[in-house]
């Protein structure tokens, strides 16, 4: 080590009485930052500029329920879904369309609206179309808190299953506790 030519200075020996000058700079400056914190934020809207509202919670999983499906063994598969507040309380439901994966063939499609349950696993709470009906469904979507879907079915019994002959678009709105369906929204021959 190199002695220094220059004697001690007096302020580099720390005494008692300089620590304590410190801490109490220290705890003043902290007393008063928590005094003069800011107000609570808040945000205002302007120039016409619009926001969406952000759901509670995301859209119920279509994956994660066990469709109410007669497959003999074969499993069920969701061949479409769309989600949206369908009943207006601000939280996503699921629509979900499934049927049995029988391999081959067109087996007929289960229309299902999935909602959170009160534990964490999504719930049929309505079906709109039963797969006894014998539809299968082309377009499927959630618009304006409604439901809209293409379905194809048979004329007759002699129409072959893989080529249905007829077409509907129809919608289900929630009105009444209850979800109403209308249509044809549009209707026309294949």
């Amino acid at each position: 080590m190199q002695t220094s030519a220059v004697p001690d200075l007096a302020h580099t020996h720390a005494r008692p009485v300089h620590w304590l000058a410190t801490a109490t700079a220290m705890a003043a400056v902290v007393a008063l930052a928590a005094l003069l914190q800011p107000g609570s934020a808040t945000a205002s809207q302007t120039g016409g500029i619009t926001t969406a509202a952000v759901p509670a919670a995301p859209a119920p999983d279509a994956s994660a329920v066990t469709y109410p499906l007669d497959c003999a063994g074969a499993p069920g598969v969701v061949a479409k879904k769309a989600s949206g507040d369908l009943d207006g309380d601000g939280r996503p439901e699921t629509v979900a369309a499934a049927h049995c994966d029988a391999g081959s063939g067109t087996p007929p499609s289960g229309v299902y609206v999935l909602t959170r349950g009160s534990g964490p696993a999504p719930r049929v709470v309505a079906t709109l179309v039963e797969p006894s009906e014998r539809l299968l469904l082309r377009d499927l979507a959630v618009r304006d808190g409604a439901v809209t879907a293409t379905l194809l079915g048979y004329s007759s019994a002699d129409v072959p299953r893989c080529c249905p002959d007829q077409e509907e678009t129809v919608k289900w709105r929630w009105t009444g506790g209850k979800f109403v369906r209308s249509g044809p929204v549009e209707a026309s021959g294949m």
